[in-house]
């Protein structure tokens, strides 16, 4: 990336100064005097020389200055000055947050399952200096690092860390690149993993998986049912055991609630209705709920 010195400042102060020495130069011509020649050159080579000179940077980048072969200073944002011919503006550099797209096709897990992966990290330089002096193409180098990093922590994880644990892998990623990256003057924001691929066969083998698990946590949730519904009839044919008068009211009740169906009719046994004895069941429910009252 070059410098915008054909911008309007540069462009602007150019043709004053050739417009100024084409006045000069009339004036020259019309009066004969040497020294407005003079100053008309003097204006041409400052009309020349101002594009070379006069440079300028955006807010977000820094321009890398090199006298003669040798880092001279960082410039920027705005305008600025440098030699012409003795400086030379080598790059610059963007500081804006940048993205890059990476991933790892086909590379294996810990447990041996190819998987394509695909993210996304978010980095920003924060030393120019060494951006531009310590690497040759520090976008390139980001992304050969990135993709790398991505299929080693692949080759460490199994397949379920992967799939389930993405939050932690962003982190470990972020960690492992910033971490290389960090010498040549440019920071690792964040990483975050937008899919994992694996292969169809495997996809169907683990729904399958996941649906013979959700059956037998059904079965299992049945069983324990039915366990605490055996429990609770066994309790209560424990209490009708030890007291059949309430057993007898138990049919009964029954029995009314079944009749409370308009038009419903019941056939019920004789040998039934005296087994039951409603009128020694009524007694007795009557003496209960009497206050104060005994047991003969």
């Amino acid at each position: 990336m070059n410098p915008r010195s054909s911008n309007s400042p540069a462009g602007v102060l150019a043709f004053l100064c050739f417009a100024l020495a084409a006045a000069s130069a009339y004036g020259a011509t019309s009066t004969g005097a040497t020294g407005l020649y003079v100053l008309a050159g003097v204006l041409v080579v400052l009309g020349l020389l101002t594009p070379l000179s006069l440079q300028m940077a955006n807010q977000w980048e820094r321009a890398v200055v090199l006298r003669l072969g040798r880092l001279k200073a960082i410039k920027g944002p705005g305008l600025f000055f440098i030699v012409p011919f003795v400086d030379a503006v080598a790059v610059v550099i963007d500081q804006r947050i940048q993205t890059i797209e990476f991933n790892a096709e086909q590379a294996l897990t810990r447990d041996t399952v190819p998987t394509n992966i695909d993210a996304i990290l978010f980095w920003q330089v924060h030393d120019v200096e060494k951006a531009a002096l310590e690497i040759t193409d520090y976008r390139q180098a980001i992304s050969r690092v990135a993709q790398t990093s991505l299929r080693e922590m692949i080759g460490s994880s199994p397949l379920t860390a992967l799939l389930s644990e993405r939050k932690s892998a962003d982190l470990v990623l972020k960690e492992v690149i910033g971490r290389k990256t960090s010498e040549w003057g440019v920071s690792a924001i964040s990483v975050e993993i937008r899919d994992v691929a694996i292969p169809a066969e495997l996809q169907d083998a683990m729904s399958r998986q996941a649906q013979a698990e959700r059956e037998k946590e059904a079965r299992v949730i049945l069983g324990a049912a039915e366990k605490a519904v055996a429990q609770s009839f066994l309790d209560a044919a424990n209490i009708y055991a030890q007291n059949p008068a309430a057993l007898q009211l138990r049919a009964m009740n029954i029995i009314y609630e079944t009749t409370k169906e308009r038009g419903a009719t019941i056939l019920i046994p004789t040998g039934m209705v005296d087994a039951m004895n409603p009128g020694n069941i009524m007694g007795v429910a009557n003496m209960v709920r009497a206050p104060g009252s005994g047991g003969t």
